[in-house]
């Protein structure tokens, strides 16, 4: 059987996984997140993404949810001792009334999931403080990147960084060792992708601009530095958020980011067998006034790896708030 919501005006603009959370009782998010793994939740007749923006009078389509049994489970904390909580702690590079901003680690899931024990949305419960609200998630990094994380104090303000994240009003710079180098020093790859299913996970591919399921996906790259053709530091600048995109794109450039086996990076002995993929730098409209720019510092496996290519590895920049309202 298979269940049919049109969407109303007061689900416009939401995000497809949220709006079918609050809808459909008993679906969990491991089963939805199974259901658009495996193209089973479709919108408009196509394949459906988590981070689809619905507009009015759309029509989801999704197997009948059985309705829930029991009282829904409880939000999974993480449970924080003194080493967690430092840990924690040493992850915030900036804090306000409105928002917390985090290094993420390399090998840190940002959301739960089967089998995931410790993720840094059960830990936000310890970021609180003596503020009323617990802390949000804003947006999301893959589990293997590291870099600029940003946190809500509160449903008001995450509703308006969620905004600015959908709109053009957030920039994004990404740092990846990528192994070889690229023709074009500089430019534009504007390559369609689209989610292929792979039972347990899924992966980016290219897809023709004429595929019902591809996705508009735009990065900016410079080359920064450069070791002959073997290895080079790259900038990326991504104007979509399509999974994996930088990945994939990278790839289709010629040059996989180095440590990222899925997408045809093999192993070298000489660096970490991790991925050399980090959010740099993140430049966001602050909810109380003007705009703040935040880096993380470079996780130690891509410093050890700049170090060995002779690259240099600088400091990451002070935060800093500009404009209407800044402090």
């Amino acid at each position: 059987m298979t269940t049919e919501i049109q969407v109303p005006e007061a689900g416009a603009e939401m995000r497809l996984d949220r709006f079918l959370r609050r809808e459909v009782p008993g679906l969990t998010q491991g089963v939805l997140q199974k259901l658009l793994r495996t193209g089973k939740i479709r919108r408009n007749g196509t394949r459906a993404e988590a981070n689809d923006r619905l507009a009015l009078g759309d029509v989801l389509s999704l197997p009948e949810i059985a309705p829930p049994t029991d009282a829904p489970k409880p939000r999974h904390i993480v449970k924080m001792d003194e080493n967690r909580t430092k840990e924690l702690e040493r992850m915030v590079i900036y804090q306000d009334d409105s928002v917390i901003v985090l290094n993420k680690p390399a090998g840190l899931p940002v959301q739960g999931g089967s089998g995931i024990a410790v993720h840094v949305d059960g830990m936000l419960d310890a970021l609180q403080g003596e503020h009323p609200e617990r802390p949000k998630l804003v947006h999301r990094l893959d589990r293997d990147t590291s870099g600029v994380l940003v946190i809500a104090r509160s449903g008001k303000v995450a509703a308006k960084l969620s905004a600015a994240f959908r709109g053009r009003d957030v920039e994004k710079t990404y740092w990846a060792l990528l192994v070889g180098l690229p023709d074009a020093l500089e430019g534009r790859i504007d390559l369609p992708l689209k989610r292929i299913d792979l039972g347990q996970t899924s992966r980016a591919e290219p897809a023709s601009r004429k595929d019902k399921e591809a996705q508009k996906a735009i990065t900016d790259y410079r080359i920064l530095d450069k070791a002959g053709r073997k290895f080079c530091l790259a900038e990326l600048s991504p104007h979509t958020g399509r999974m994996h995109q930088l990945r994939a794109h990278c790839l289709a450039l010629g040059t996989p980011i180095l440590g990222d086996e899925v997408y045809g990076s093999a192993y070298h002995e000489h660096f970490a067998n991790q991925l050399h993929l980090h959010a740099r730098r993140l430049s966001f409209p602050h909810p109380e006034g003007g705009l703040l720019s935040i880096e993380a510092e470079l996780p130690k496996h891509m410093v050890n790896g700049l170090n060995y290519l002779g690259f240099p590895a600088p400091d990451a920049a002070k935060p800093r708030r500009s404009g209407r309202g800044a402090v």
